[in-house]
């Protein structure tokens, strides 16, 4: 009766997972099927590298979005990964215990914040300081990093945080005996012994923050045209499909759909890129 019910278990949790398994699938196989067909007709060099965005006249080139969508990643990531890392840092090895109770649940709550949110914040205040300060229009790919800079912080901060806490007792005790400071123990040791942790947290931020929508809608500008500076309006892959899918029909429809294939792409790729790095080191 035991092996029975330790088999039904086994196979319903089996069950669970092919079934999260199918969903991918299906929706990548969708993705594909509604996508493919404008690629084929436009060519995929011509789609990816083209310089014109114009689908009344014909024209479905992506790669001024492909730009915009990978300057502000990196710009979020410029804005975000060392704030989010030294956060960790001091939460896992300096903060009092009061304290830590105090601030993880506020990092936990920017991520519950929706980014709708984020995006009037922005338009209120980042865009008119940048517009200020920078000059410039305001809505831009620094405003867009600044916002999205501080939506991946609470991904990347608690997911290092744990990577940290979960290294064992004696690295640290046995750094400190042999005479290291606490931030030569932190800097040579503890950090290179989690890089996989934080690799991964990295990674996770940057694919929140290349598949946003809603706040970058808002304070990006959404030109379609090649930035020259990060205080030009640029637009992404996902404010591209967000704005246009509403009223889209025919071959129009169809290259969102293709967009959102090189957008799944793009984040495939990251995420490899990302587990041989970790595998190498």
């Amino acid at each position: 009766m035991k092996s029975f019910k330790e088999k039904l278990t086994e196979r319903v949790f089996l069950l669970i997972a092919l079934s999260t398994l199918s969903v991918l699938a299906l929706i990548t196989v969708f993705i594909f099927i509604k996508g493919v067909p404008i690629i084929a007709k436009v060519g995929i060099i011509n789609f990816v590298f083209g310089m014109k965005w114009a689908p009344s006249q014909g024209y479905y080139g992506i790669f001024p979005m492909i730009v915009g969508s990978v300057s502000v990643t990196l710009g979020a990531a410029i804005i975000g990964v060392p704030i989010a890392i030294c956060c960790s840092i001091f939460l896992a090895e300096f903060a009092p215990a009061k304290l830590r109770n105090v601030f993880r649940p506020a990092i936990q709550l920017l991520a519950a914040i929706p980014s709708v949110v984020y995006g009037f914040w922005g338009v209120l205040f980042v865009v008119p300081m940048i517009r200020k300060f920078l000059g410039g229009p305001g809505l831009s790919i620094l405003a867009g990093s600044i916002i999205l800079g501080i939506m991946i912080l609470p991904t990347i901060i608690s997911i290092t945080e744990v990577s940290l806490l979960a290294l064992p007792r004696h690295y640290k005790d046995g750094a400190l005996a042999l005479g290291l400071t606490q931030w030569q123990t932190i800097h040579s040791l503890l950090l290179p012994a989690a890089k996989s942790g934080i690799v991964a947290a990295i990674i996770l931020g940057l694919g929140r923050a290349i598949g946003e929508t809603m706040a970058v809608i808002m304070v990006l500008g959404n030109a379609v045209a090649l930035p020259q500076s990060i205080l030009d309006p640029v637009r992404t892959l996902t404010t591209n499909i967000g704005i246009e899918m509403g009223y889209a029909s025919g071959e129009h429809q169809q290259a969102l759909f293709a967009t959102g294939i090189v957008l799944f792409v793009i984040i495939m790729l990251l995420n490899a890129s990302a587990q041989y790095i970790t595998r190498k080191r």
